[in-house]
């Protein structure tokens, strides 16, 4: 591979690099991304919400989210970065939301719960974020009853154009930022492809200006 080609690659993300970003991101992330992720935000919670069920969270972080779901809907929230979740805790005490049965340091490719343990799952911007989507798509399928629903909001990457150049740009500093900026639909569309257990019920483009998109799935 010649030099041009080494630096156009994208940077490699991992675990390592999520935490790290993610707890310098723990003290201003509402700041920064309450307003411009919470079309997405009500659209997942729309979908995945279960009153009188049971949904798994995943990618909780600080817990926007979790004040948008019907009361009577039991949550549990699993995120990888610890500060994340500290701010998700003084949330759920400080809005009073007894429905949230716990939050839990957990990778989202090796979930501890048993098979079909949960109504919903709902993983809002976390596609772009975890080193291996597939094995995190894998442990969502196992993790859902049948005829329960996988709920993803996610930036699917542009494929031409200047948006396409600008994400190929933020796509080497991934470590850094902590996500994937050039995440395309073929990750997910070929996975589905792949698993007779999952079948795409909607694909949506979301505000703000079809930045996000919103897929829901269903386990046969």
């Amino acid at each position: 591979m010649g030099a041009g080609a080494e630096s156009a690659a994208p940077a490699t993300l991992d675990n390592v690099h999520v935490k790290s970003s993610y707890a310098r991101w723990a003290p201003v992330y509402d700041l920064v991304f309450s307003l411009i992720m919470r079309a997405g935000r009500l659209a997942a919670v729309a979908a995945a919400d279960r009153p009188m069920g049971r949904v798994l969270d995943v990618g909780v972080g600080t817990g926007l989210e979790l004040p948008m779901f019907d009361e009577r809907t039991r949550l549990v929230g699993v995120d990888l970065c610890e500060p994340m979740l500290r701010q998700a805790q003084r949330r759920v005490i400080g809005k009073s939301l007894r429905n949230v049965d716990g939050l839990l340091v957990m990778d989202a490719t090796r979930l501890a719960f048993p098979d079909a343990s949960f109504d919903a799952v709902v993983a809002p911007y976390v596609l772009t974020v975890v080193p291996d989507p597939h094995a995190m798509l894998d442990e969502l399928l196992r993790v859902v009853k049948p005829g329960g629903e996988i709920v993803l909001v996610n930036h699917v990457g542009a494929e031409t154009g200047i948006i396409a150049k600008l994400e190929a740009w933020l796509g080497k500093r991934s470590a850094h930022l902590g996500w994937r900026p050039q995440f395309q639909w073929s990750v997910l569309g070929g996975w589905i492809d792949a698993r007779p257990a999952a079948r795409l019920l909607e694909r949506r483009a979301l505000a703000p200006f079809g930045l996000f998109t919103l897929a829901r799935l269903k386990k046969a």
